[in-house]
């Protein structure tokens, strides 16, 4: 039943229906829906309203004071729906509330100068629910990316810290800033840190990273933070990060996502003497290749499972070069690797068929996408690509996506055949070539190959020759056909992993 339930989770459609089987169903599944009601997409958001159904006291009445009407709030509720609460992510919080309250303000005729006193009420008032309700809630998610949100932020913040029982429970903490002007907001955010007793996952976002050092100043979490994820952060000029590293006993992953690193903060990584399990690097185009970042792949290479690289400038590629033959050499584990190529050249190429051939025994995710800049070779690389590729895949993979300039019908067949062996479970296939007379041949192979042998789950096809549209999603035919064969054709949007912070995030279920 807890397997059902799981993979219901992020189903609402279906979660819905449940509700309507039996009292037992009923009951399996409402915790469920009201678990992170907040970030359900294409509702309406009557359910707030039962959330102040719970309002009492002085919120009470100040809310009164507006004259609500009674049909805005249920009178008796057949659950207390906010002990379900697992997830609280001030953003999604905030735009629920604006759109719930467009209506309502309308409704009640609020006068222009009391709305956002009226906003800022219900923003208090549903998180003293949330408190007075003992919530156990895991996840917190802290977002400031609009300064005219700042004061409901930090009210929010504000109540949080007079009830610290409420960080009691917190497994999950991440914090996004945009603009370094925070102001008291950042004494919260220290506090809060220092508060949670059993925090063990941790994402920042943001250009500068000062709650990371209060993880140095609080042995709470020493035992307990096991994964650390720094998304879009400025280290240079940052200090003292081994002190934090060096204190944090059973940390088990690092994933670095497009981070501006330089010598000092690589330096200081080096010089750590735990283990630093770096199994994410997702490079930065600011990146400084030097001795330095020979000396971190050497020592933790080992680690590393995650590598996204993308070679765009001819005058790094001597450098670029070399931090991939690093890669080669000593990263052996890699699980996920995405490689974006703007200035092509046989060595690369070459190279990429040594990395992948290096990591098969572990590799599960592989994105090649070859960028058109105007070159004559651009065909050809394309067709070693397909000429080469597929004889070095592992037998099963999770994620396939490629974007070539397919040319020659040869060439797409002679790939398919060559991993026949492999099962992939999501196949993305983007043809950038205008050539019309191309893409019929490619169809017709993906369905000789791939459809009627059924060698994978999600197919997803972008090609110019589909006229109108470039997505096979749209040609209900096809999907049709497909189906019959049990390969759920998709959008391409939806099957790509575009969101590399949402995929890390995932696989570190966060």
């Amino acid at each position: 039943m807890k397997v059902i339930q799981q993979w219901l989770r992020i189903d609402f459609s279906t979660l819905y229906s449940c509700i309507l089987v039996n009292r037992l169903w009923c009951h399996l599944t409402i915790p469920l829906l009201w678990e992170n009601p907040f970030s359900i997409t294409k509702q309406n958001y009557n359910f707030i309203g039962i959330y102040l159904h719970n309002l009492n006291g002085d919120l009470k009445a100040k809310l009164n004071e507006y004259k609500i009407d009674d049909n805005l709030f249920p009178s008796n509720t057949l659950f207390n729906y906010p002990i379900f609460l697992k997830y609280l992510y001030t953003q999604k919080i905030i735009s629920s509330i604006e759109r719930w309250s467009k209506d309502v303000i309308r409704t009640l005729k609020i006068e222009y100068n009391s709305v956002f006193k009226f906003k800022r009420l219900i923003h208090i008032s549903l998180l003293k629910i949330f408190i007075e309700n003992e919530v156990n809630i895991h996840t917190i998610n802290i977002q400031f990316n609009n300064y005219y949100l700042h004061d409901y932020i930090d009210d929010m913040l504000e109540l949080m810290l007079q009830n610290p029982d409420f960080f009691h429970n917190i497994s999950n903490l991440k914090f996004h800033f945009i603009g370094p002007s925070l102001g008291q907001t950042k004494n919260c955010i220290s506090q809060i840190i220092n508060l949670h007793q059993n925090l063990k996952k941790i994402t920042m976002l943001g250009y500068f990273c000062f709650p990371l050092y209060q993880l140095s100043r609080n042995h709470n979490h020493s035992n307990t933070l096991n994964t650390i994820i720094l998304f879009n952060i400025n280290f240079i000029g940052i200090t003292n990060l081994d002190k934090v590293f060096e204190q944090l006993n059973v940390l088990e992953s690092v994933h670095i996502i497009y981070c501006i690193l330089d010598t000092d903060f690589i330096q200081q990584i080096v010089n750590l003497t735990k283990p630093f399990k770096l199994k994410s690097i997702f490079l930065n185009r600011k990146l400084q290749i030097d001795e330095s970042l020979q000396l971190l792949l050497q020592k933790y290479g080992d680690y590393l499972e995650n590598f996204e690289f993308r070679f765009d400038s001819i005058d790094l590629f001597p450098k670029k070069q070399q931090l991939f033959e690093l890669i080669i050499k000593y990263c052996k584990n890699i699980k996920f690797l995405d490689l974006t190529v703007f200035n092509v050249n046989n060595w690369i190429i070459y190279q990429l068929f040594n990395l992948t051939e290096n990591s098969k025994q572990n590799l599960n995710y592989l994105s090649i996408d070859i960028i058109n800049n105007l070159s004559s070779n651009i065909i050809e690389f394309s067709s070693t690509i397909l000429r080469n590729l597929g004889q070095i895949l592992p037998l099963k993979l999770e994620y396939l996506n490629l974007a070539l300039n397919i040319k020659y019908i040869n060439d797409f067949e002679i790939f398919l055949k060559n991993s026949q062996n492999t099962f992939i479970k999501k196949l993305l296939i983007t043809n950038k070539e205008i050539d019309d007379d191309i893409h019929d041949y490619i169809l017709f192979y993906i369905k000789e190959y791939i459809m009627k042998k059924k060698r994978v789950k999600y197919l997803a096809i972008i090609s110019n020759f589909f006229k109108g549209n470039n997505d096979l999603f749209s040609f209900k035919d096809e999907v049709k056909e497909f189906e019959f064969y049990n390969i759920k054709i998709q959008k391409y949007e939806d099957l790509v992993i575009d969101n590399k912070l949402k995929f890390i995030e995932e696989l570190e279920d966060f």
